[in-house]
């Protein structure tokens, strides 16, 4: 059997936003696909403690963070927090924005005062922002920015109403992270995320396949936002949800039915991982 490495991200593609609970159909081809050989990995922008839930259903591994920290079992295989000097550049300078900010240590995310409020002020939006808006909502282990205690963090998600807000940010840290704004087609905010450039979606996967002595053709990747992007183009088959981002479909090598119409199952039988019970 030729095995491969498979990379799933969560919001909107493993799960409906901002949800811990993966249809049936999906954890099932999850379970024929490893019981045959294949490794699965959860490849997120959340940090470790927020996919805690979801690694409970059997997973590899991940690559959490977006990339900033990578780990199968208790190996960790790539670990890279902002340093302090970045850490407080970069939150001083949202702050004089008027930036909303949440940020994310490896055990705990936290977010500013008023977050839930702008949240219900904007309209439409993306997988990400309907899962911030439900993480808050719902109170998924996102503490106040006053009980941050200064332990090492690994990104920066920030909502805005206007883009100049972001401008001295941009200008100042640029060169060293990227500003990842979402698709918001409807919505009347910014949503985006800073990001360090030592690291992506994609290298996360590249340091899994090298700790497997995998090659790259044998990895596949289902995402569904332009956050998925370095990883569709790193896996040797990339695939998008239907209910995902148009932009992103340009990038894929074939579209996948939606989250809530069993996509990952779709996806798995389609590629041969997992043959599933008909119904």
């Amino acid at each position: 059997m030729n095995r491969k490495l498979i990379f799933l991200d969560i919001d909107g593609t493993l799960t409906a936003p901002g949800s811990n609970e993966p249809p049936q159909s999906a954890l099932e081809a999850i379970r024929i696909a490893r019981a045959a050989g294949h490794l699965v990995f959860l490849c997120s922008g959340r940090n470790y403690d927020m996919l805690k839930p979801l690694l409970a259903y059997g997973f590899d591994g991940a690559v959490a963070s977006g990339g900033g920290y990578v780990f199968t079992g208790d190996r960790v295989l790539y670990d890279c927090p902002m340093s302090d000097e970045q850490r407080d550049q970069a939150l001083q300078l949202f702050a004089e924005g008027g930036v909303l900010r949440t940020i994310e240590a490896k055990d705990g995310s936290y977010c500013d005062a008023g977050m839930g409020e702008f949240l219900q002020q904007c309209s439409g939006g993306n997988s990400e922002l309907l899962r911030w808006r439900n993480a808050i909502e719902k109170d998924l282990g996102i503490r106040p920015m006053s009980e941050y205690d200064g332990r090492p963090i690994y990104k920066v998600v920030f909502m805005c109403a206007r883009t100049e807000q972001l401008a001295p940010a941009i200008r100042e840290l640029e060169k060293d992270f990227y500003f990842l704004i979402q698709d918001m087609a409807g919505a009347n905010c910014l949503n985006g995320e800073l990001i360090n450039r030592k690291f992506n979606k994609g290298t996360g996967i590249a340091a899994a396949a090298a700790a497997f002595g995998a090659d790259l053709a044998d990895t596949i990747g289902i995402g569904d936002s332009m956050n998925d992007l370095e990883m569709i183009q790193t896996v040797g088959t990339g695939v998008c949800m239907e209910n995902g981002s148009p932009a992103l479909k340009k990038h894929s090598s074939f579209v996948c039915p939606s989250v809530e119409n069993d996509g990952i199952a779709w996806t798995f039988s389609r590629l041969g991982l997992a043959n599933m019970p008909k119904n």
